[in-house]
């Protein structure tokens, strides 16, 4: 009976369990995949599982659509399964048939988004391989994690240490949750750079034409370690670089006539203590000479002419890479006169023709085809200089034949604007030989070259600070646009600059200047302007009475307070000016004239310190200057030239004023009479200031290696100041000779050279207090080295030796009487704040009556704005 009850009960709760399963089977649908496949329609997409990203955008990344029939089982589902995986951006991908009603199916994307990165955290690095190696994984944080991103970073980092010469890096990428973010990780990457693979040694086989020396110098990238000539050279192996120093080698026999000649083997053997022994054998073969030269296919040049410009005569050594140049590579190589021609589509190929012994015959095969126009000249990236002020500096112009001579022109012109990254300026030649075309595209990079100067310098026992404001692509036409103010009105390349100097209330100076390099906008011909006002006081007798001290020299004059400054003692000076520049055509277009309308008044009153101490003097000068200018790059020249001479002049007033100088010169002198009277011979002697003053400066830039980075430059000035009236010498626009070159005030319209190894103008002559420079000498040659050539810094290393003087009277010019020096410096230009420099150099010579200059000791130089 017992037994009979829980039968019963046993089969009451099967019955009750097999109804739950079937109740719930009926809300899942089944799908059998045994049976043939059926056709459903898609009723609805549903996506679930994904935060970060649009639902719908996801489901149409499936490739399904509602309303479209799908196989079901079928193809369709599993390429949708296979497109999310292929994005990697998901870590699971399920595709289910949430339900099923007739012949529609309601379908459920499952995906599970990868983690996102929330930091990286590097280990065996320094501080500046780090931000190196991030540049180059640019992996940001917030990014998705995927495999694909782990792998890129590990060999992004072992590349770029391999290239460093470390070849046998190894990293490791350990991906660890983030437990106080959801769904992000840490990435620990660990790099063990190991030592650098060396060159132990490093054998040639084989070669008699050139020793060892210059085989290995050919071996620019791989060279064996602990040899003194190749201490600056890298000693790194790196398989890639080996490679084409292999081919390097091939190349300086095949320069010097060996042809042939060919690396039979080579052998890297690796040691133990992480070097390499390598071994070349080489087979040089003879050596060969051109023979005759023979051009066919030429019909704008005759074969005489063609071959004047190629340079190469019948008994020369053959060189490959010289025929080459001459063809194709050099400013003037044969090629360039038909490219100049518009001839954009020809062609020149050298074929050996005969071989005889040991000369070569060559015949010059020419393709001159058609001319090509310019028809499209596109300009990109001038995201702030409006376009026509790169348009008017553009030489290719539209329906003009091709010139590859006015298209390098037009690069150095868009360089010399300093509105745009110089490296990076590379037109986009797109010729089209069926029509005859060809479309320019310049490619332009915007960098920035407004500048502030915030600079201090000394003078006359003073701190001058300076603050300068240099706007050098201002719009004036946008002034009263309010939209064009971002902050400022920019875009038309003119340039409005403002500057400042002071020192509390014993000197003031305040200018501003205002160029437009386009007049009217049709021609380059420039107008400028500017206006300019300075006043320096005295101090109070109390304050000479406490430091008994009248030298103006003293280093006093920075403890004065207001109550120290005597303004009724001062010197004033009020300028304008305004010059007019035109580019000129003869006897080229590097040439240019300028001009300028200079007035400036002086105004003394009890002011000791100079040749006069009251009364006013007018200066009106003109200045005419021609120029040159050929250099290719503002920021780090390379190469080309520049040169100015240039005459300042006064009306000679002494010849029609009618007055006797003589005599007024000798009262101004004279110590027989007071003081009031010879201030009033002083006064009328310099009313009208008199002079002519003549400037001459030259300077050339000429790469020293092929890859046009280290360059020679050399640089020669003069200047010469002259009088019309031997008794009316002008008191002002003299030459301070010494130093950085900067000068902390300008009171007497006086040029300051710099020559470095020596104190600020101690190479200046002096009459009591006041320097008497008329003439000047300066020689400079500098070897300069990029360091970075970026847009956001331009920086370079330099050493230089140099020599400079000054002289008083003509009579005592003597070029060869130069204080020598020598040194080197580094020069940083920042786009906001212009160039800076800093120099130490070591003056050889001593420096007769300046006993303050450190004879045979080194001397530092800083300089903020310019260059030597």
């Amino acid at each position: 009976m017992q037994e009979n009850k829980i039968t019963h009960l046993l089969v009451l709760i099967v019955l009750l369990f097999s109804n739950y399963i079937i109740a719930q089977d009926q809300s899942v649908p089944v799908v059998s995949y045994t049976g043939a496949p059926k056709k459903y329609e898609i009723a609805d997409i549903k996506v679930v599982g994904v935060q970060n990203y649009d639902p719908s955008i996801l489901a149409n990344l499936s490739g399904l659509k509602v309303g479209q029939v799908i196989q079901v089982p079928g193809d369709e589902i599993t390429t949708s399964i296979k497109k999310y995986w292929n994005h990697g951006l998901f870590s699971d991908v399920k595709i289910v048939a949430s339900k099923i009603e007739g012949k529609q199916v309601f379908l459920e994307i499952y995906l599970t988004e990868r983690p996102r990165l929330s930091e990286i955290i590097y280990y065996g690095l320094r501080k500046g391989e780090i931000e190196t190696v991030s540049e180059k994984v640019a992996m940001m944080k917030g990014s998705q994690v995927t495999p694909n991103l782990v792998n890129r970073a590990e060999k992004y980092i072992k590349d770029y240490f391999v290239e460093k010469g470390f070849y046998n890096t190894e990293v490791w990428i350990i991906q660890k949750d983030d437990t106080s973010k959801v769904n992000q990780v840490i990435l620990e990457i660990s790099v063990d750079k190991k030592d650098k693979v060396k060159v132990q040694s490093l054998e040639f086989e084989g070669n008699e034409v050139f020793n060892y020396v210059k085989l290995n110098r050919a071996m620019k990238k791989t060279n064996a370690k602990g040899r003194i000539r190749n201490f600056f050279r890298t000693k790194k192996f790196v398989k890639e670089k080996y490679a084409e120093d292999l081919v390097a080698v091939i190349d300086k026999y095949n320069e010097k006539g060996y042809r042939d000649a060919v690396i039979l083997s080579d052998s890297v053997a690796k040691n133990d203590d992480n070097t390499v022994d390598i071994k070349i054998i080489i087979e040089e073969g003879r050596k060969y000479y051109f023979g005759d030269i023979t051009w066919v296919g030429n019909s704008i040049y005759p074969g005489e002419f063609l071959g004047e410009q190629l340079r190469i005569k019948k008994g020369d050594v053959y060189n490959q890479k010289m025929l080459d140049d001459r063809l194709k590579n050099d400013e003037d190589a044969v090629h360039n006169w038909y490219m100049d021609k518009g001839y954009l589509f020809s062609q020149i190929n050298p074929i050996e023709v005969k071989i005889y012994g040991d000369t070569i015959d060559l015949e010059m095969r020419i393709y001159e085809g058609t001319q090509a126009s310019i028809n499209n000249v596109v300009i990109k990236g001038n995201t702030k200089t409006h376009e026509h002020v790169v348009r008017r500096e553009i030489r290719t112009k539209p329906g003009e034949l091709f010139s590859k001579s006015e298209l390098i022109r037009t690069i150095r012109e868009l360089s010399q604007l300093g509105h745009f990254n110089p490296e990076n300026i590379v037109p986009d030649v797109q010729p089209n030989e069926d029509d005859g075309s060809v479309d320019l595209i310049y490619n332009l990079e915007e960098k920035a070259n407004d500048q502030i100067e915030l600079s201090g310098g000394w003078g006359a026992g003073m701190f001058v600070g300076s603050l300068g404001l240099k706007f050098t692509n201002f719009s004036v036409r946008n002034f009263f646009n309010g939209d064009a103010w971002r902050p400022l009105p920019t875009g038309d390349g003119q340039t409005l600059s403002f500057r400042a100097q002071h020192n509390g209330s014993y000197y003031q100076s305040y200018s501003a200047s205002f160029v437009e390099p386009w007049l009217g906008g049709k021609k380059p011909n420039s107008l400028s302007l500017s206006v300019y006002y300075s006043k320096q006081t005295d101090v109070s007798s109390s304050y000479y009475n406490t430091y008994n001290n009248y030298n103006y020299y003293g280093s006093n004059y920075n403890q004065m307070t207001a109550a120290d400054v005597d303004d009724s003692k001062y010197m004033q000076v009020l300028g304008v000016s305004v010059g007019y520049g035109k580019r000129l055509t003869w006897p080229d277009d590097y040439f240019s004239i300028f001009t300028q309308l200079s007035y400036q008044r002086y105004n003394l009153q009890d002011w000791d310190y100079f040749i006069m101490g009251d009364g006013s003097s007018t200066n009106l000068s003109m200045d005419v200057s021609i120029s040159r200018n050929s250099t290719d790059n503002p920021l780090y020249t390379r190469e080309g030239s520049s040169f100015s001479v240039g005459v300042s002049f006064t009306p000679p007033y002494s010849l029609w004023s009618g007055k006797d100088y003589g005599t007024l010169y000798k009262t101004s002198i004279s110590s027989d009479e007071n003081e009031d009277v010879r201030n009033d011979a002083k006064a009328e002697l310099y009313k009208n200031i008199e002079y002519h003053k003549w400037n001459f400066k030259s300077a050339i830039f000429k790469p020293m290696d092929t890859n046009r980075k280290l360059v020679l430059m050399g640089k020669v000035e003069a200047g010469f100041l002259g009088y019309y009236n031997k008794n009316v010498r002008s008191p002002f626009e003299k030459f301070t000779v010494g130093g950085d070159g900067m000068s902390g005030y300008s009171m007497y319209g006086g040029e300051t050279i710099g020559a470095r190894g020596y104190q600020n103008s101690s190479l200046t002559p002096r009459t009591g207090y006041s320097y008497n420079g008329n003439m000047y000498t300066k020689m400079t040659m500098e070897v300069r080295y990029p360091i970075t050539l970026q847009p956001s810094a331009t920086v370079y290393a330099l050493g230089f030796v140099e020599s400079a003087n000054a002289w008083a009277e003509f009579k005592d010019y003597n070029p060869f009487q130069m204080y020598r020096s020598a040194g080197v410096g580094l020069r940083i230009f920042l786009p906001i704040f212009g160039l800076m420099g800093i120099d130490w150099g070591y003056g050889f010579d001593p420096v007769t009556g300046y006993e303050s200059n450190p004879v045979h000791k080194g001397n530092f130089h800083f300089t903020i704005g310019q260059s030597f």
